[in-house]
């Protein structure tokens, strides 16, 4: 698992996971981490990651990050891309669970045990958490551009809900939407 959009003012925090196999011995050409793609590449990849394994991407709204923190929602937006693969037919109850960094923000969020296991650097190391990176990349920032269509002031289809400039300059102009997270924000409106 991995996630993205931790780091954004605007948005959902996703959480994407991706099942590998035992005796899984390839993985699709070009795969790392998605912050090591351009973007052009991780949507080129994301098929062909789709193709090699079953996967989800959980979600947390910017209303919920608000009101529950980060660190409560990456475990949320996780349970949530777990409880999918389990409607999905994956025995996640007998999977070990590999969660890139060295923080186990899902254990606090689980109805019952779970294997989970941190590791430092699991998005480059490791193909099954790069593909995680890669489906909840594309996902978020499909979203973030379908957002940019309602609120092009801000910039969404480039930055993706992130710090940028033009993000800022646009909350300046134009304030706060209902996809900002208004805690992480200080605005002299």
């Amino acid at each position: 698992m991995d996630e993205v959009g931790r780091g954004a003012i605007a948005g959902p925090v996703a959480v994407g996971a991706h099942v590998i196999l035992t005796g899984t011995d390839s993985f699709p050409e070009g795969l790392r981490d998605s912050k090591l793609l351009s973007e052009k590449r991780r949507d080129a990849l994301a098929p062909l990651v789709a193709e090699w394994g079953t996967g989800a991407v959980g979600y947390a709204s910017a209303e919920e990050i608000d009101e529950r923190g980060i660190t409560a929602m990456l475990g949320e937006a996780a349970r949530r891309a777990l409880l999918e693969l389990h409607r999905a037919g994956v025995s996640v109850d007998t999977a070990v669970i590999l969660l890139d960094g060295n923080q186990d923000w899902l254990t606090p969020c689980l109805r019952k045990p779970l294997d989970v296991r941190t590791r430092v650097g699991a998005d480059r190391a490791c193909a099954s958490v790069a593909a995680a990176s890669v489906r909840a990349k594309v996902e978020r920032d499909s979203l973030m551009r379908e957002a940019h269509e309602a609120h092009p002031e801000y910039a969404w289809g480039s930055n993706k809900g992130y710090g940028a400039k033009a993000h800022y300059e646009g909350i300046e102009a134009h304030g706060l939407t209902e996809l900002h997270r208004h805690t992480w924000i200080k605005t002299s409106r």
